[in-house]
C-alpha cells in the first residue's frame, strides 16, 4: 500500500480625529460668564455645527461618501476649522462633485491661505472639469516651489485625476528642464510617475534624458527597471553595471542587480554583487540565501568567515545567520554554537532552539535532544504554535529513527495540552499511513475535516487515504471521489490534489483517465512520489520501459522514497 499523501507538515485617520476633535469642542462647557449671559440664538450655531458633523461622520464610516461630503461642506460653513474644510473638499473631489470641491475649496482657502494643500485642490478640480490651462498653471506654482513637497503635490494631483491618459498630457507639459531643474531625482520621479499613468513612452524619454543629463547611479538604476519591465534582461545588466559605476557603495542598487542576476538563475553571481561594497545583516542573509541556491560552497565559506571574523557586537539575526551557514557547511558543532547566544529576548530565539534540537539529533545525541526539546516545551508556556512545533519536532525525531509508536505517544500528549488541534491531528494521520494503522489515519483527517470543512488539503488527504486502502467496486471510492472533487474545484491547479485524483481513477479501474491526470500532475511537481503512480499505472498499461524512466528520475530526486521503492520492488519482483 502506497504510505504517501499529499502536501506533509514539515517543521524543518486623522481627519475623522479631527471632527471628533471638533465634536468635542463643540460639547464643552462655556466659561461661567459667558454661559450665564448665553442665549439660544448662540446655542443654535455649535449644536447644528455638532450634528451635522455626526451625520457626515456616520456617513463616512458607512462608505457613503457622497453624503459625508455633503455633510462635511455644509458644517465647514459653519467651523473655523480648516481641517473641516480641507475634509470637505477631499471628500468632495473623491465622489467627482466638482462644483461641491469648489464651494469646499472657498472656504478652507478663507481659513488658510498659505496651506499648498489648496493650490493642489485647485489644480484637481480644474483636471476634473477639464481646465488644462488652469490646471496647468497651478501645478506649475507648485513645481515651482523648489522642494520635494511640491512635486509630491504634482504628482498626487495627476495620479488622482480621473482620466490618466489626460494626467500623461499635463505630464509631458510639465516634465521639462525648466520646470524639473537639475534634481536628478525630479527627473527620474517624474518618469516613474509617467509610468503609474500608463505612459510608458514618456516614462522611458524622461529616464533618458536623465542619464543624459546626470548619469547617476540612479538614474541608470530606474533605466535598468524599464528595461525588465519591457523583456529586456540584457539592457537591464548593462544599465545595473553603469549603476554600480557611478555610485560603488550604494548596496541598494547592488541589491537590485543581484536580484535580476538571481531571477535569470545566476544566483552565485547574485552572491558576488552582494560581496562588494558596506556589509550588514540583511547583505549577509542575501548572500546566504542565493549561494545555497547556487549551492556554492566556496562562497559560503567566505560569507562564514567574513561573518566569524567580525568581532563587533553581534545581533540575534547574524548569530541566529551564523548558526545557518555553518549548518550548510557542515560545522554542526560550530552551528550549535552560535544558536546557543541567541537571547531568550529575541524573535528568533524558537527557531534557534529548534535548529538546536535537530542538531543534536543528528550529531547521535538523541536523549539529549529529546530533552531540550521537553526543557523547550515547558518555556514556551501559553504560546500556542511554539508549543505545536516543538511537539510536532519531536514527534518527528522520533518517526526518523523509526520509533513511530513513541511519536505517536508524544501526539498523545500534545492532544492533552492543545485538544482538536489540527496540524497534530494531520501530522499524526501520517505517521499512522506510514505505521499502516489506515484506520487510524481515517478517523484523524476525518476530525480535520469536521473541523475545518473548506479545507482543500485536509479533504485530499482524506479522500486519498480511502482511495489508496480500496480496491475496485469499494463504496469509499465513492466518498473518496466527492472529496477529492471537491478538494480540487477549491485548488484547481494543486499538483498534489491532481496526483490523488489520478490515483482515484487507477483505484477504481479507468486507466486512462488516471494517466491523464497523472501526467498532468507530474508535469506540475515531478518528485518520486508523483513519479511511483505514474509508474504504477505505465506498468499495468504495458508501457514499461516509459514507467521505468519515470521511476529512474524519482529515484535520482529522492533515492531513499519509501512509497517509490515499494512501488518497483512489488511490480518488478
Amino acid at each position: 500500500m502506497h504510505d504517501r499523501m499529499p502536501h506533509r507538515d514539515p517543521i524543518l485617520g486623522c481627519l475623522a480625529g479631527a471632527a471628533l476633535a471638533l465634536l468635542s469642542a463643540a460639547c464643552a462647557p462655556l466659561p461661567p460668564k459667558a454661559q450665564a449671559g448665553r442665549t439660544s440664538a448662540v446655542a443654535a450655531p455649535a449644536d447644528d455645527l455638532m450634528a451635522k458633523l455626526l451625520a457626515a461622520q456616520f456617513a463616512l464610516q458607512n462608505d457613503d461618501l457622497q453624503t459625508a461630503a455633503h455633510g462635511f461642506t455644509e458644517a465647514a460653513g459653519l467651523s473655523s476649522d480648516p481641517a473641516v474644510a480641507e475634509e470637505a473638499t477631499r471628500l468632495a473631489m473623491a465622489v467627482k462633485e466638482w462644483s461641491l470641491a469648489a464651494q469646499a475649496l472657498s472656504r478652507w482657502q478663507r481659513l488658510a491661505p498659505a496651506e499648498p494643500g489648496i493650490v493642489q485642490a485647485r489644480a484637481a478640480i480644474a483636471l476634473g472639469e477639464g481646465r488644462d490651462d488652469d490646471a496647468y498653471a497651478d501645478l506649475v506654482a507648485l513645481a515651482a516651489r523648489g522642494d520635494d513637497q511640491g512635486w509630491r503635490l504634482v504628482a498626487q494631483a495627476l495620479l488622482n485625476a480621473p482620466d490618466k491618459v489626460a494626467s500623461a498630457r499635463m505630464l509631458e507639459r510639465l516634465a521639462t528642464p525648466e520646470h524639473l531643474g537639475t534634481k536628478e531625482g525630479n527627473w527620474i520621479a517624474m518618469s516613474q510617475l509617467a509610468f503609474k499613468l500608463g505612459d510608458k513612452g514618456l516614462s522611458q524619454r524622461l529616464a533618458d534624458r536623465s542619464v543624459a543629463k546626470f548619469r547617476g547611479g540612479e538614474s541608470h538604476a530606474w533605466n535598468a527597471r524599464l528595461a525588465l519591465d519591457r523583456g529586456d534582461k540584457a539592457a537591464a545588466r548593462a544599465q545595473y553595471v553603469e549603476a554600480l559605476k557611478r555610485d560603488p557603495g550604494n548596496q541598494r542598487l547592488r541589491g537590485g542587480y543581484a536580484a535580476l542576476l538571481s531571477d535569470a538563475g545566476d544566483n552565485a553571481g547574485a552572491a558576488r554583487v552582494l560581496e562588494r561594497g558596506p556589509q550588514d545583516d540583511t547583505t549577509f542573509g542575501a548572500r546566504a540565501a542565493y549561494a545555497a541556491r547556487a549551492d556554492d560552497k566556496v562562497a559560503l565559506t567566505r560569507l562564514y568567515r567574513e561573518m566569524s571574523a567580525d568581532r563587533g557586537e553581534r545581533s540575534a539575526q547574524r548569530l541566529f545567520l551564523l548558526g545557518q551557514v555553518g549548518e550548510m557547511l557542515g560545522r554542526r558543532e560550530e552551528a550549535l554554537k552560535w544558536y546557543r547566544e541567541v537571547g531568550d529576548d529575541d524573535e528568533h530565539w524558537f527557531d534557534a532552539q529548534m535548529r538546536q534540537a535537530v542538531l543534536l539529533d543528528q550529531l547521535d545525541r538523541e536523549a539529549q535532544a529529546l530533552d531540550f526539546l521537553h526543557d523547550v516545551q515547558s518555556q514556551v508556556g501559553e504560546d500556542t504554535e511554539q508549543m505545536r512545533n516543538a511537539y510536532l519536532l519531536e514527534a518527528e525525531l522520533l518517526a526518523r529513527r523509526q520509533r513511530g509508536r513513541d511519536a505517536l505517544a508524544v501526539y498523545a500528549r500534545a492532544m492533552e495540552a492543545l485538544p482538536d488541534d489540527t496540524r497534530l491531528l494531520y501530522a499524526r494521520a501520517l505517521l499512522e499511513v506510514d505505521l499502516g494503522d489506515a484506520a487510524a489515519a481515517e478517523r484523524d483527517l476525518r476530525r480535520v475535516v469536521e473541523l475545518k470543512p473548506d479545507d482543500a488539503e485536509a479533504m485530499n488527504a482524506l479522500g486519498y487515504t480511502l482511495a489508496d486502502a480500496a480496491r475496485k467496486g469499494d463504496p469509499k471510492l465513492l466518498e473518496a471521489r466527492d472529496l477529492i472533487r471537491r478538494a480540487i474545484e477549491l485548488k484547481p491547479n494543486e499538483p498534489a490534489i491532481i496526483d490523488s485524483l489520478g490515483w482515484l481513477h487507477y483505484r477504481m479501474g479507468d486507466l486512462d483517465a488516471s494517466l491523464r491526470q497523472l501526467r498532468r500532475a507530474y508535469e506540475k511537481q515531478p518528485d518520486a512520489d508523483v513519479a511511483a503512480h505514474l509508474g504504477e499505472v505505465l506498468w499495468v498499461k504495458g508501457e514499461r520501459d516509459e514507467a521505468r524512466r519515470i521511476w529512474d528520475e524519482g529515484r535520482r530526486k529522492d533515492p531513499k522514497n519509501k512509497s517509490l521503492l515499494e512501488t518497483i520492488k512489488r511490480l518488478t519482483s
